[in-house]
């Protein structure tokens, strides 16, 4: 038995075993997946206030005649997969291969798929996700340690909390092709994913309960360099105070450490620790630290409205 694909479509040759030269041909078109023909792209990846969110359905055949169909995903831990509801606007199709998302104020997730004809439809597009660091009380995922970076010793949990008592714990990284959950990459106890040890990862997490939410999303990095920045995992409320730090795995600082923040330098003295006594708006964004020749990793801190 041989299976071939010939213009999109699948042949099965079956050789008779009584008569070596005589065989059978049957088109199986709609018996396989057919190959991914667009890609799902969201823009921005993380929320801000007042942002709205763009979808883009991109189509490899650009023949006309496609509408455009629209959904949000609904996780369902039960069966560690996504069902799909149609957006506003969307029952029909549209002809338009963007679609813009007003009012987005938590972590979703959103698939598209085209159709043409009677209509015949392509498969769905491999969910993509918009995040938010934003807590809210039906569902929200914290870290412990409650800091953006890790050495790969470290001892990392994160949990889940909020109105449900099945959760799982997800995660997608530049180097992921595809969603992972805690299972792969971690052990889940309870609404609890513990990190496995010794494994280099930057990536985010967030959780997903059994009654169909998504919690706050955390970008969080695990290496083995010998040094990190200590800074929040959560965002910063205005007007608190926050301490951003500097943390060495093997010695103690010994000269002047640099810190950044958006790539400016904002301190340099023997000070290990980065101190803002009142946080502003102004103060989110992208900080980073330096000693010796050695540079941390960069860690976005949010700041939120009070």
């Amino acid at each position: 038995m041989y299976i071939f694909k010939v213009n999109l479509q699948y042949v099965l040759i079956v050789q008779n075993v009584f008569d070596p030269l005589s065989i059978h041909v049957f088109i199986l078109k709609n018996h396989f997946p057919t190959e991914a023909q667009f890609v799902l792209t969201v823009s921005p990846s993380w929320l801000s206030a007042g942002a709205s969110v763009t979808l883009n359905c991109s189509v490899k055949d650009q023949s006309a005649g496609w509408r455009f169909y629209w959904y949000k995903t609904v996780p369902d831990p039960s069966d560690n997969s996504y069902s799909y509801e149609l957006l506003p606007g969307s029952s029909s199709g549209t002809e338009q291969d963007s679609y813009i998302v007003h009012g987005q104020t938590h972590t979703a997730g959103y698939v598209c798929r085209a159709g043409r004809g009677d209509p015949v439809y392509t498969d769905y597009s491999q969910p993509q996700f918009v995040w938010s660091a934003d807590f809210h009380s039906s569902a929200s995922l914290t870290v412990s340690p409650d800091r953006a970076q890790h050495f790969t010793s470290d001892s990392v949990s994160l949990s889940c909390e909020g109105n449900s008592t099945e959760w799982r714990v997800k995660r997608l990284s530049p180097e992921d092709r595809y969603l992972s959950d805690c299972t792969i990459w971690g052990t889940m106890t309870g609404s609890t994913c513990k990190l496995k040890r010794n494994r280099c990862s930057g990536a985010v997490y967030w959780c997903e309960s059994g009654s169909g939410e998504f919690s706050n999303a955390v970008n969080i990095t695990i290496q083995d360099k010998n040094m990190i920045l200590l800074s929040p995992a959560r965002p910063v409320t205005e007007g608190d105070s926050v301490s951003l730090s500097c943390k060495l795995r093997r010695q103690t600082f010994d000269s002047i450490v640099f810190f950044y923040h958006n790539e400016k330098l904002i301190q340099s003295d023997t000070r290990w620790e980065l101190n803002i006594s009142a946080v502003s708006k102004s103060d989110e964004g992208f900080y980073k630290c330096q000693h010796s020749g050695q540079e941390s990793a960069q860690s976005w801190m949010p700041v939120q409205g009070e």
